[in-house]
């Protein structure tokens, strides 16, 4: 018995040794090309493959089919490297100088004979280009001959990633029109998708061959190996570019930008309230630039009051008063004359105050029982109450008149303006003589909802019902509006859009449309994110965020959920309307929004994930840059947001 257990022991040993024997001549037999494959590609469709693996991707092949008469570095192919989930890889054979001479002989007598037939026929223009051609190309033999030049064949290839084939063309579509921007035609490897495929591979074999003629200048631009920086020759330092070492001089309202506006995104405790402190504080002392924060989180205080500012809190329990029925004259240009002409556009400002009472109907619930004919009846309302007091399109009706006729605005008292009271009051007037069944409804609905805002009522949220208890008075370098006091759910959203429509009517709208007469301005919102359940706020930003430039001013959005903005297509025209771009530290959960609609390489996905505190991607038009912001241990003083080290301070100048 004891002997038949051995003899089994030794056949199941012998039987393990082959089998590893066995799996050591399989992985002989496979290529590392083979075991790090995935686990199947179908090439069955001609214009494209399918990567069969634990998620399926799709991909398309590329080659370069025509290259502009001249290239230019970096700019070449710079769009193709950087647009997303693409490879790109290019085959640069040199050719021998005797066959080159050779090759531009032959150029260079095919090009006069077609000169000539194009003289005989009279067609001026293409004798003049293939003269031009010819004397070019005469010119490069000349450097060839001299040793001063070298042609080169090189052939570019690049594959296209995508995890939907709707995205795979709409990807195709979008890279082929950026490249033509530069000149350079792209096409398709049709039938030939698998040669391509395995030329983009680490193989170093083209199994395609589109070759192109390079000379050594030429040659150059393709390749992808630029330093980038960012910056301006005059501005504020803002930080330093961690790649280079060199101070980053940023400003805001630089001619080469195409708009003023900023976006930062970052996750709690990377900085974003200390860059956006120094911002400001750099900016009004280096450039004379005002600002004014719309503070959700009650950080901004102390800079107000070391730059010499105002600090004004909104609050249940505070005496301020903001009026959302303020309207003011604004000065435009005449696009006939030139001159400035003043204009008081009644119809949008019916249609902001419109929108934040819907804002505020709708409630923290965001209620499917407002809809159109409540807009309807709200609009109606406000307008009737600026006719109450005989406010029209026309500048002068904003003011008390007593007779006298004069243009000018000066020495006139102004009307008071209507209030949330006085439109409540016409509401509850309107509802009573409404014989209309349609609408019994919807006053019912307001009469309800609206009481909380109105002050005769000891509402709740009454803070917006009255005078404007003060005024955005010009020339103060930082102005900061606390609404940190406010319940977080719903007053802030509501306050940060009526604020803003009030913070246009008084501080963006007083700049003039002509730029050397304009002050540089800058509009900061905190947490922009609270806003974006409500559509007439989202709105309402996106609308500033376009019109702002044309007022010198810069619209700066600050938020740390980048996710919200990514998954409301209505607020991302926001991010279209900023030139400026500077994310911080990103929580991984948010990175891969980012990198889809930014761009961004897995190298810059991965540094913003593990960036410290102050460290970022700054993008300023279409150039990036990896700064650092380290505030001057003055600025630390009103900047640190740090509860800990505020107070370790405190205990340390007590000493």
């Amino acid at each position: 018995m004891a002997k038949n257990k051995k003899n089994n022991k030794n056949i199941k040993a012998n039987e393990e040794e082959l089998n590893l024997e066995q799996k050591y001549e399989f992985l002989k037999q496979k290529t590392i090309k083979q075991l790090i494959a995935p686990s199947g590609i179908d090439a069955s469709n001609i214009d494209r493959l399918e990567i069969i693996s634990d998620t399926t991707r799709f991909a398309r092949s590329f080659f370069v089919a025509d290259l502009p008469r001249m290239a230019t570095f970096p700019y070449l192919f710079r769009s193709m490297y950087e647009f997303g989930d693409i490879n790109t890889s290019i085959f640069i054979n040199p050719i021998h100088e005797s066959i080159s001479q050779t090759k531009l002989n032959k150029t260079i007598n095919e090009l006069e004979t077609e000169r000539i037939v194009a003289r005989d026929r009279g067609n001026i223009n293409r004798e003049s280009l293939l003269g031009q051609k010819k004397a070019e190309a005469e010119q490069l033999r000349d450097q060839l001959a001299a040793g001063f030049n070298k042609l080169f064949e090189a052939s570019i290839v690049s594959t296209l990633f995508a995890y939907s084939i709707k995205d795979l063309d709409k990807y195709t579509k979008l890279l082929t029109s950026e490249m033509s921007k530069s000149l350079v035609n792209l096409k398709s490897a049709w039938g030939l998708q698998e040669e391509a495929f395995q030329s983009d591979l680490p193989l170093l074999t083209d199994k395609v061959k589109k070759v192109h003629t390079f000379d050594r200048g030429s040659m150059a631009t393709v390749f992808p190996f630029t330093m980038s920086e960012v910056g301006h020759l005059s501005g504020i330092p803002l930080g330093f570019n961690k790649q280079t070492g060199a101070p980053i001089l940023f400003d805001n309202f630089h001619n080469s930008l195409t708009n003023y506006n900023m976006v930062v995104f970052a996750k709690s405790g990377a900085g974003k309230s200390v860059t956006m402190k120094t911002l400001i504080s750099r900016s009004c002392v280096l450039m004379g630039i005002e600002s004014l924060a719309l503070d959700a989180e009650g950080e901004y205080e102390a800079v107000a009051d070391a730059l010499g500012g105002i600090n004004v809190v909104i609050s249940p329990n505070s005496n301020t008063i903001i009026n959302l029925f303020d309207i003011e004259v604004e000065k435009v240009k005449d696009e006939i004359t030139g001159r400035e002409k003043a204009v008081l556009n009644i119809e949008n400002k019916v249609e902001d105050v419109t929108q934040a009472i819907l804002t505020m109907a709708r409630g923290s619930t965001r209620s499917q029982e407002v809809n159109e004919l409540t807009k309807q009846i709200i609009a109606e309302a406000v307008a009737e109450e600026y006719m109450r007091i005989g406010i029209n399109s026309n500048p002068n009706s904003l003011y008390e008149i007593n007779g006298n006729k004069s243009e000018n605005f000066l020495g006139k008292e102004k009307k008071k303006m209507p209030t949330i009271g006085s439109w409540y009051r016409r509401i509850l007037k309107k509802a009573e003589e409404n014989t209309n069944s349609d609408y019994r409804f919807h006053y019912s609905y307001l009469i309800k909802v609206m009481k909380q805002y109105i002050r005769e009522y000891n509402g709740q949220m009454a803070y917006f019902d009255g005078q404007s208890t003060f005024e955005l008075l010009e020339g103060v370098p930082f102005i900061n509006l606390d609404i940190s006091q406010l319940e977080e759910r719903f007053a802030r959203p509501l306050a940060q859009q009526i604020l803003l429509s009030w913070i246009w009517e008084k501080y963006v709208k007083k700049n003039s449309e002509d730029r050397k007469k304009a002050t540089k301005k800058r509009v900061l919102v905190d947490e922009a994110w609270m806003m974006l359940p409500y559509p007439e706020a989202v709105d309402f930003l996106n609308r500033m965020a376009r019109r702002a430039r044309k007022r010198n001013v810069s619209l700066a959005i600050i938020s740390q959920r980048f996710q919200d903005f990514y998954e409301k297509p209505e607020a991302q025209a926001v991010l279209t309307s900023s030139d400026t771009k500077l994310f911080l530290a990103q929580d991984k959960s948010e990175i891969q929004y980012l990198k889809e609609v930014f761009k961004l390489s897995d190298g810059e996905a991965d540094f913003l994930i593990t960036c410290l505190k102050g460290e970022g991607l700054l993008k300023v038009g279409n150039d990036s840059a990896i700064i650092q912001i380290k505030p001057t241990s003055k600025e630390f003083e009103f900047v640190e947001t740090n509860l800990n080290k505020i107070a370790q301070r405190m205990k340390n100048d007590d000493i």
